[in-house]
């Protein structure tokens, strides 16, 4: 898996605890489990920019999943704290390419990169569309601020 060669233009840390439920037979945090803590740290960003996954939908703008990638490096046990970073290199316009990276609190070793893009689309006609201004300008906020 490659990261785009240039810096970020968004970088966005969340940190969670591996629950004993997200664990597989052999103790590490099940490898399906990372989708959703991509979706947590994803949303997560989303709200420190003043934004809300629910306003954007309620608006009729959906965000579905178009493409995902993990690479797995080294496990994470039960009840690790990872930090999540999420990373954003272009500004979206139609679609939305984030990059992460898991590591845990006791190591700063990277456990998992990984890479979701996502489409805007209209919820009526589930054509895509490009980027709200609201979200946009949220972006933006964040960069000028």
């Amino acid at each position: 898996m490659e990261f785009p060669d240039k810096q970020p233009i968004i970088e966005y840390t969340h940190r969670l605890r591996s629950r004993y439920g997200e664990t597989d037979r052999m103790g590490y945090a099940y490898y399906g489990r990372y989708l959703e803590y991509f979706e947590v740290a994803r949303t997560e960003m989303i709200r420190s920019y003043g934004l809300s996954y629910r306003e954007m939908e309620d608006s009729g703008v959906m965000l579905p999943v178009i493409h995902a990638e993990l690479e797995y490096k080294m496990p994470i046990t039960y009840d690790e704290e990872m930090r999540i970073k999420v990373m954003v290199y272009d500004m979206p316009t139609v679609r939305l390419q984030t990059f992460y990276e898991v590591r845990t609190s006791a190591s700063d070793k990277v456990h998992v990169f990984g890479e979701v893009s996502l489409c805007f689309m209209d919820r009526e006609s589930r054509k895509p569309l490009r980027a709200p201004e609201s979200f946009l300008q949220g972006i933006q906020g964040q960069l000028n601020g």
